[in-house]
């Protein structure tokens, strides 16, 4: 136990480490004049340009954020035993709602179970959620999780913001036109399609409920064999979350104050937060928010619309302003939505490279063929930094690096994507991987693949000397059959194997007389046994064998995929002796 628990101390440790590096890093090398009195907090002015996630879709649209800040001083967990309210300055901050941090704690249990090499720390979703939507305004959320009204982000329809256009005919954020983030951790329609979690096993993957928002965020963060422990890849996590300089530096400074103590409060007690990345105006903030007070809730482009969004912006004519006049100011930077982006010229995707040939590869090892798809012009032209999202489907297992069945990868100046390494599992058959353009409705071009099982072309006896100790009529042999596969001199593991008294070495038919299996639900005879599978070592040991009362020599005889065949020479014999032999007579034995 007291090592279980310093085990837990030292990753915490670790993780407070972590973040406090790479907050301490980013302050010394973006924040010019920065001290350490600073505790790394930036201005916009001093942030250096955001390093873009290699990965793919961020989740958000790079939306707007809430840039509060921790207090300067550590958090105090401890409550007031009398009032129930911090008793140390700043302690407010460290209160998250009760559903909300239990949503954080469970996405990180599933995560160590399903991603461990990850090591997503629950701190990490919590500073996330906190400057995503301030802990779901300070938890304002039912039993199940859900929000008890749409959190709703910006109107992504170019004007100040990025410029996605509707993937989801409005079912998330209610609008069919234009995108907008939705929920507590802020997904954008697009990437909730695919990365979308069943967190609190309704059967439905809901992102306006914390507990399936926050492991669609873990879930997201560890993509593509990230450990969040290692400085860079938790910065290329949170990056590719909101893809904002500033944002990685709020979200580092949350989670190491999260890292030093928390408490719970009870749902909707929270602190709301004041304020945002886009206005940057401040808002009240009330101990209990019931309706928290945003100047601009219920306006277009706002973070928190209530669940009423409102039209979008739409010029009367090309280029004009909503009002037919000169059209408004774009803030430097941003996209004009009426120039064709590069994901519209786009006219159609097609194979490329080693993608055009049928993918083939044994349970449990690596395609070695790649899946790449080429954007094209309709004039057969490359476009280049579009983002093509490569999707599994089909009864299987088998995912790209990384433990995901989806990735989205931009395409390079040829035009050209290439998806993560696939990883065929242990289901065996069909299924196929399709490329889709992100941001278009075009159609999509399908690879097919396969996953063939495991053979083994030898198997050896491994038992004894070749004889089995004493079995008379009605007895049993004492020692248990091993035996191991290989596949071109290299071990052969988890290969299925039928192990079956033949009788004879010329008749493969089941012997209805002789040696027998016993079976072990009803400790019936059974002479053929099926879905044995050698171990690690290549190596499968049978069930003990028994003798019915007919003496004589018998065969059993074990196969498997791949060629592999064995077959040992049984004797019953009334003086009390038998034998088992790995290389009987040629006239007795099918082949080894």
């Amino acid at each position: 136990m007291a090592a279980h628990i310093g085990r837990r101390l030292r990753k915490g440790a670790a993780t407070t480490a972590v973040a406090a590096a790479a907050v301490a890093a980013l302050s010394a090398s973006q924040a010019p004049g920065a001290t350490g009195e600073d505790h790394g907090r930036q201005t916009t002015a001093g942030a250096s340009a955001p390093v873009p996630d290699s990965i793919g879709d961020d989740a958000t649209g790079n939306s707007p954020y809430y840039t509060d800040l921790p207090p300067l001083n550590s958090p105090n967990p401890s409550p007031s035993p009398s009032t129930g309210t911090p008793v140390a300055q700043g302690a407010a901050e460290a209160g998250i709602p009760a559903t909300v941090l239990d949503a954080y704690k469970k996405a990180e249990t599933e995560l160590r179970s399903s991603k461990p090499g990850c090591n997503l720390p629950w701190q990490l979703l919590a500073a996330i959620g906190k400057v995503e939507s301030g802990q779901a305004r300070g938890g304002e959320v039912d039993a199940t999780g859900k929000t008890l009204r749409p959190i709703l982000g910006p109107v992504l329809d170019g004007n100040g913001f990025a410029l996605i256009q509707d993937t989801d005919h409005g079912l998330y954020d209610g609008n069919a036109q234009y995108d907008q983030a939705v929920g507590p951790m802020q997904f954008i329609p697009s990437t909730w399609a695919w990365a979308g979690r069943d967190g609190n096993g309704d059967g439905v993957k809901d992102p306006n409920n914390i507990y399936d928002a926050a492991l669609a965020a873990g879930h997201y963060l560890c993509r593509g064999d990230r450990d969040l422990s290692q400085a860079a890849d938790l910065r290329s996590a949170i990056l590719g979350y909101n893809n904002s300089q500033d944002y990685l530096n709020t979200v580092l400074s949350w989670m190491e104050y999260y890292s030093k103590g928390t408490y719970s409060v009870p749902d909707g007690t929270g602190t709301a937060p004041g304020r945002r990345s886009d206005d940057g105006t401040p808002r009240t903030t009330p101990s209990v928010p019931a309706e928290p007070a945003d100047p601009h809730q219920g306006k277009p482009g706002s973070k928190d619309q209530g669940g009423r969004p409102g039209p979008s912006p739409s010029p009367s004519k090309p280029g004009g302003g909503q009002d037919g006049g000169d059209p408004a100011p774009r803030p430097p930077g941003k996209p004009d939505p009426t120039t064709p982006t590069p994901t519209d010229t786009v006219d159609h995707l097609d194979k490329a490279g080693t993608g055009t040939a049928k993918l083939t590869a044994t349970a449990g090892d690596a395609f070695t063929q790649t899946i790449s798809a080429r954007a094209e012009t309709k004039a057969g032209a490359a476009v280049a930094k579009v983002r093509i999202r490569f999707t599994i489907s089909g009864d299987t297992d088998a995912t790209f690096t990384g433990g995901e069945d989806v990735a989205t990868v931009a395409t390079d100046n040829k035009g050209v994507a290439t998806a993560p390494a696939l990883q065929a599992g242990e289901k065996t058959g069909d299924f196929k991987v399709t490329a889709t353009l992100v941001g278009r409705s075009l159609k999509g071009v399908d690879y097919q693949a396969t996953v063939t099982e495991r053979t083994a072309d030898t198997l050896t006896a491994t038992t004894g000397s070749g004889t089995v100790p004493t079995c008379v009529p009605g007895g049993e042999f004492a020692d248990r059959i091993q035996v191991k596969a290989t596949y071109k001199g290299a071990v052969a593991d988890k290969v299925a194997a039928t192990a079956t008294l033949v009788r004879s070495a010329l008749d493969a038919t089941e012997n209805d007389k002789g040696p027998y299996f016993k079976d072990a639900a009803t400790g019936k005879a059974v002479r053929t046994l099926t879905g044995l599978k050698t171990d690690a070592k290549g190596l499968l040991t049978l069930p003990k064998l028994y003798a019915d009362d007919t003496t004589g020599t018998f065969l059993l005889r074990v196969t498997t995929p791949g060629g592999g065949t064995l077959t040992v020479l049984l004797t019953v014999a009334p003086d009390g002796t038998a034998t088992a032999s790995p290389s009987p007579s040629p006239s007795a034995s099918a082949g080894t």
